[in-house]
């Protein structure tokens, strides 16, 4: 019968120990490179509904690869008219998740109720978040002057990240309306997007505290700092934006539409949908987006 020395039974353990060491280091490390993906889409609702539907192609769709869904806003056409339609989108977008996002539209909010999405995700309806080494800014541009309260306090938050935010990779900024008319390098919302808000104010005690006047100045800063800055739009129907502004900052956005029509064959003739799809390694910060063909994607 063979005896092990002490010594050699702590030499053993010693070099089991390096050797679970490096395995381990070598699977984090692997981890930290992987390609991550996040999925965007606005104005999502399936047409000729009683409202409570969303297209009829995303219950379809598999988001089982994605570690983010964002959605820019009309998610249903009466998105919390009944706490049943809020429940069945929850089902598909998985709406507790930390990094699915929704910046209401005007579909989702002309019913009222914002407080089933506040209870059920925590989150009011607008916030900031960081997941993955990218911070988020989540906006309802449909608080107006007479919520001051709310209004006030979104643009607080906007106004506290900007001034502080350092460590991130990215900001992205969530919002429904086109906001941005008038902001150097951009196309005009109108040319794209369902809603063109150029004098929504975002506080209550400056009209003159629009994105162009006031918003957008900070995100120059915030991009000065080293932090790239993308703004994604969700009011669009069968079109898409990808554009940057003369400053640097992104403008990106796209939308569904094609189930307006009922005709097969004027379907097949209309504008194509598109969704967007973000790559992300969070080890190295990179991040890049495609814009793919939604009916393409779901045939193949």
């Amino acid at each position: 019968m063979m005896i092990v020395e002490p010594k050699n039974i702590i030499e053993l353990y010693r070099k089991l120990n390096l050797l679970f060491l490096s395995m381990f280091l070598v699977f984090i490390a692997t981890g930290q490179n992987d390609t991550i993906k996040y999925f965007f889409e606005g104005h999502t609702y399936q047409w000729h509904t009683a409202g409570d539907k969303v297209d009829k192609r995303l219950e379809e769709f598999d988001f089982s690869g994605y570690d983010g869904i964002w959605l820019g806003g009309d998610v249903c056409s009466e998105s919390l008219l009944n706490y049943t339609t809020l429940e069945y989108i929850h089902g598909i977008f998985d709406l507790k998740h930390p990094n699915t996002h929704w910046t209401l539209g005007n579909h989702d909010a002309r019913n009222g109720n914002w407080n089933w999405l506040e209870e059920l995700t925590e989150r009011k309806t607008y916030y900031t978040s960081f997941y993955k080494g990218i911070s988020y800014m989540v906006l309802n541009t449909n608080i107006t002057p007479y919520d001051c309260e709310q209004l006030n306090d979104q643009y607080r938050i906007i106004v506290n990240l900007c001034d502080t935010i350092q460590k991130s990779s990215h900001l992205i900024i969530l919002v429904h309306h086109g906001i941005w008319e008038g902001v150097p390098g951009l196309p005009s919302p109108y040319q794209y997007a369902q809603s063109n808000l150029k004098y929504y104010s975002f506080n209550c005690y400056n009209h003159d505290a629009t994105f162009l006047n006031d918003i957008y100045p900070r995100l120059i800063k915030v991009k000065e700092r080293g932090v790239e800055v993308i703004c994604i739009i969700g009011d669009m129907g069968s079109q898409k934006i990808d554009a940057v502004s003369d400053d640097g900052i992104y403008f990106i956005g796209t939308g569904l539409n094609r189930s307006k029509f009922k005709d097969p064959v004027e379907r097949e003739n209309s504008p194509r949908d598109w969704f967007i799809e973000f790559k992300h390694v969070p080890k190295t910060g990179w991040l890049d987006w495609h814009f793919y063909d939604l009916d393409s994607t779901l045939a193949n």
